[in-house]
């Protein structure tokens, strides 16, 4: 069966990690500006708050793993009122060791491991657009462990280090992401796989993206009828069927056109185009140049 988590995660193509530990004690925050790149966080002991740009403020505590698929503007802080120290992750020289905020010395108040990677994907907004702005998990010691695993690869220079750090950032993503579906979740991706009646839908989607679909027949996969499952999907997804499938259509053809040594008639097959003309033409008004110029360049 198609697990379309795991192809969106494949498809954003993660790698080249940098982590780092940072501490911070008495009064101490910090405010990143916007970034764009995708970060994380684990407590390794103690507490602090984090207050992330359209988000409501959270308090981290030891054992916490938190994700930002694309990094807004953040703060991070202590529990005193203190007016924070400004940092631009694009301009700040990456340190070498431990980075400490507030009181110098002594036993810090809080103790992480943050770090970012970045995206390979030309697809990579949209594909990020379907997941969480924010992903907070607690007490998953299995995340825990994986960013363990992470620091410690990162810092070092062992044969295979560039592949490892890979496929376990894959990891990493795949498990935060999977641990937050649920009602709760906010519209995307995981929200809609969390819904019994839309995720057979998504599933066959993902699983024969060169059937001609229709919003009838999906309909029928979720056992809803035509509006109630347009709705429902539009909703729970944030794209109406149509769109989301012509989004992952495209994102699934370039990536084939990029890395494959196939001919635009195949490639218009594989994603559910009845000719190469049908499919050039959908794909020159999506992504701005034809499928043929588009392969060259990558």
């Amino acid at each position: 069966m198609s697990d379309p988590l795991s192809e969106v995660i494949a498809l954003l193509q993660p790698r080249a990690v940098f982590s780092k530990r940072i501490s911070g004690a008495g009064r101490w925050g910090v405010r990143y500006s916007d970034f764009g790149q995708p970060s994380f966080c684990a407590v390794l002991e103690g507490r602090c708050q984090l207050s992330v740009d359209g988000q409501r403020t959270v308090t981290l505590e030891a054992g916490d793993f938190v994700l930002l698929p694309a990094t807004p503007g953040f703060t991070m802080s202590g529990f005193e009122p203190v007016t924070p120290e400004r940092i631009d992750p694009k301009v700040t020289p990456s340190p070498t060791g431990e980075v400490r905020h507030g009181t110098r010395g002594g036993r810090p108040d809080v103790r992480l491991l943050g770090g970012f990677f970045v995206f390979d994907s030309p697809d990579a907004a949209l594909l990020v657009s379907l997941l969480p702005a924010l992903v907070h998990v607690r007490g998953v010691e299995r995340l825990s462990v994986l960013v363990r695993l992470v620091g410690d690869e990162s810092n070092e220079k062992r044969a295979g280090r560039d592949l490892v750090l890979t496929r376990l950032v894959e990891v990493l993503l795949i498990e935060a992401l999977r641990t937050t579906s649920g009602d709760d979740a906010p519209p995307g991706l995981l929200r809609g796989l969390a819904d019994a009646r839309l995720a057979p839908a998504i599933r066959q989607m993902h699983g024969h993206l060169s059937r001609p679909w229709t919003v009838d027949q999906l309909a029928k996969t979720a056992a809803l009828s035509r509006s109630t499952f347009f709705e429902r999907f539009t909703r729970t997804v944030g794209l109406p069927p149509m769109e989301y499938l012509l989004a992952w259509r495209m994102a699934v053809a370039r990536n084939l056109l990029r890395g494959h040594d196939l001919g635009i008639a195949e490639v218009a097959e594989r994603v559910g185009y009845g000719s190469a003309s049908t499919f050039s033409t959908a794909f020159t008004r999506h992504v701005g140049q034809p499928p043929s110029r588009y392969a060259r360049a990558g």
